[in-house]
């Protein structure tokens, strides 16, 4: 039996509470980036799967959320938000899904803004992101241009396909609360 605290021989270490899932928030921000009626997506081939996922990612400590954004879609896309028009955060999905692996999944919040360019920018646009990985190789992600109303069924994630294929460009945005992406909702790919 392990003494509780109160009970613990002087100069005993505390007992270390086990990492409990959801505990950390981290914040990802994210742009469904439009040229014309076309989004652009980052599709990763697995062995046996094929998910995509909005150009964006986690917002680094003390990082103001705009910069973050910036910094981002500049990493992932070669994208200066400067020559896009927009910006706006059209929606937010609460993200707390159990996945695989010894470290407690983190409550993640995506924060997923709208921003368009011109043909003659997403020309000069990168066509290839590659994401570190942790034994520090790297896994490239393709970047697709897919007309919105075409996502609904795609394996995206968050899992928003259904409701991008229904917001346009310029469409407005009636409610920017997404539902939740739980265990009950979702299965980690």
């Amino acid at each position: 039996m392990t003494p509780s605290p109160d009970t613990a021989p002087a100069g005993a270490p505390a007992p270390v509470a086990a990492p409990v899932a959801f505990a950390t928030l981290k914040i990802r921000v994210s742009a469904l980036v439009y040229c014309g009626d076309e989004v652009a997506l980052i599709r990763r081939d697995r062995p046996g799967s094929v998910h995509y996922s909005t150009p964006g990612g986690n917002v680094e400590p003390g990082e103001d959320l705009r910069d973050a954004l910036a910094r981002e879609l500049a990493e992932e896309l070669g994208l200066d938000v400067g020559q896009a028009d927009g910006g706006e955060l059209v929606w937010t999905v609460d993200q707390r899904v159990s996945r695989p692996g010894p470290t407690p999944p983190p409550r993640k919040l995506h924060l997923i803004h709208r921003l368009r360019v011109t043909p003659a920018v997403r020309e000069g646009l990168a066509t290839v992101e590659y994401d570190e990985l942790p034994d520090g190789g790297h896994e490239a992600g393709h970047i697709v241009w897919i007309d919105h109303r075409a996502t609904a069924h795609l394996p995206l994630f968050p899992p928003i396909g259904p409701h991008l294929a229904h917001l346009g460009p310029y469409d407005p945005v009636t409610d920017a609360a997404l539902p939740a992406v739980t265990d009950a909702t979702y299965r980690w790919v």
